[in-house]
């Protein structure tokens, strides 16, 4: 559930920067942004992460205010985390393919018919679904959370196929998959991918696991967000073709900047490796936010709590 007490005239100052470092003292607030929000935003957070690494500073922060420059399920993960503090996030528009691809309602219908099974949710998805999970797990962790479910137990994993079919390969589990995906990650095209490879021979292809399998055969490395980050820094290589949203290549050219840097190509000519929901979130909007106190995010208490146990069971589980 979303608060949004927005007012339109609020005055932007000439050091929006500045700003914004301002009221993080006034209001003793941390702004965690993921490494898909635009450079901007990314040069002023005080922790930039993926999301495992966003709930894990979410889950320990001593702020009085999170403001999660991100989408709306990452700002519902601090809520979950954090009852007791202001959760803001700049613009409420800011939402995720992947978590609108399992509405709660069909989701418990599924569940249903298959009662015997451990259900484990990617953490890309709704408060709602998380509180219907057994544990929620990130594209660094999921294999490793899998590992250590008995071979026994059957195993619901929600939302994104893609990823499924990733931990499925390397853990030899059977996992019942929901049909999800994020619309960043589906949209890549293998012939495009295989131009750009005769291009630049030289390159390496790293792609996220939420990438179709057409994708992930191409890759010298698969991993998540910050996976790939660490390795285009440490890998001796010195070019990388990346198959994941573009965002990261702020993040990859400030740590390793000698290095070259290609984004893959999406199937349609448009900017599709740019996730939309991510984008709408502006420098602007998160000063406004700061500002005003709002967007709040707010969940249902017994939502919350529900969501909170798998949570905590991943958090312990990747320690």
């Amino acid at each position: 559930m979303f608060t949004a007490l927005r007012s339109s005239d609020t005055a932007l100052p000439l050091d929006l920067v500045s700003a914004i470092q301002e009221l993080k003292r006034e209001l003793n607030a941390v702004v965690l942004a993921h490494y898909y929000q635009e450079s901007e935003i990314q040069d002023v957070a005080d922790y930039i992460g993926d999301s495992l690494g966003l709930s894990r500073q979410a889950a320990s922060t001593d702020a009085d205010v999170i403001v999660f420059a991100g989408v709306h399920f990452m700002a519902e993960t601090a809520k979950i985390l954090n009852p007791n503090k202001l959760v803001l996030l700049p613009d409420l528009e800011a939402g995720c393919s992947l978590a609108d691809s399992c509405p709660p309602d069909q989701f418990a219908a599924f569940k249903a018919v298959h009662p015997d099974h451990l259900v484990i949710s990617y953490v890309n998805c709704t408060a709602a679904i998380k509180a219907m999970s057994d544990i929620i797990c990130t594209s660094s962790n999921a294999v490793q959370i899998v590992q250590q479910i008995p071979a026994e137990q059957p195993i619901i994993f929600a939302p994104d196929k893609n990823l499924g079919r990733y931990v499925m390969a390397q853990t030899g589990r059977d996992l019942l998959l929901w049909d999800g995906s994020c619309i960043v990650h589906e949209t890549f095209s293998e012939r495009k991918l295989i131009d750009l490879k005769v291009q630049h021979p030289e390159a390496e292809v790293v792609a996220h696991p939420e990438c179709e399998p057409t994708i992930l055969r191409h890759a010298h490395f698969v991993g998540s967000t910050t996976a790939l980050l660490n390795y285009t820094q440490q890998s001796p290589k010195q070019a990388f073709i990346v198959a994941t949203e573009s965002g990261i290549l702020h993040q990859m050219q400030k740590q390793a900047p000698g290095k070259t840097y290609i984004p893959a190509p999406p199937t349609q000519n448009c900017a599709c490796n740019e996730c939309p929901y991510m984008r709408l979130n502006t420098l602007e909007k998160l000063y406004t936010a700061m500002k005003e106190r709002s967007p709040e995010i707010t969940l249902p208490e017994e939502v919350r709590v529900a969501a909170l146990k798998p949570m905590e069971r991943m958090l312990e589980m990747s320690a």
